[in-house]
């Protein structure tokens, strides 16, 4: 094959890579849509489209999708919970859950290694993130509320863990039937 030809491939492969993180990146705006308001911080599907980027596309191409999903909100777009948006909601309750998105996606995407299938990595990949998105949002959610410890726990986590599980049950399987379609190379 000739240089022209290899420079095609590449094109082809980035090209088809960025459609699959921009649509990522609305299914991620999707999840907001589906809230349930249950305090200063709702139960929104976000999570699992996070989970699956990091999965699907690695650290890279998550990344570059969750930045697209996040700057899409700070310019105003209404793509997260409750269909708003503006710069206003990275100071708000949610704000450092949206900031962890980002360290979270790339954690994962890391971790799990897309190129290999293993339940137990991308088990693993997806609790790490959902660590360090509570780790961000949590802290924040203290320091805005000014809320005890305990008390922000229970407001920012404990109500989450029982279908963070499930996201992460569903992300599974999820997974492992998108991987040969999306065949990064």
């Amino acid at each position: 094959m000739n240089e022209k030809g290899l420079s095609n491939i590449g094109s082809s492969t980035s090209l088809r890579m960025t459609v699959y993180a921009s649509l990522m990146a609305a299914l991620t705006a999707a999840g907001a849509y589906l809230a349930i308001p249950i305090g200063p911080v709702p139960i929104v599907l976000q999570n699992l489209f996070i989970f699956l980027s990091g999965l699907l596309l690695g650290s890279g191409w998550g990344t570059a999708s969750v930045g697209v999903y996040l700057l899409a909100g700070f310019l105003g777009l209404p793509v997260f919970a409750g269909g708003v948006g503006g710069i206003g909601r990275f100071a708000g309750p949610t704000g450092g859950y949206l900031l962890g998105f980002l360290p979270a996606v790339c954690v994962i995407g890391f971790i799990s290694n897309v190129s290999k299938t293993n339940v137990v990595r991308d088990l693993l990949a997806m609790v790490c993130g959902s660590l360090i998105i509570y780790a961000c949002g949590l802290s924040w959610l203290k320091i805005l509320t000014g809320m005890t410890l305990g008390k922000t726990l229970a407001v920012g986590m404990y109500p989450f863990l029982p279908g963070d599980a499930l996201k992460m049950a569903a992300a599974v399987p999820i997974a492992k039937a998108l991987r040969p379609v999306i065949n990064r190379e």
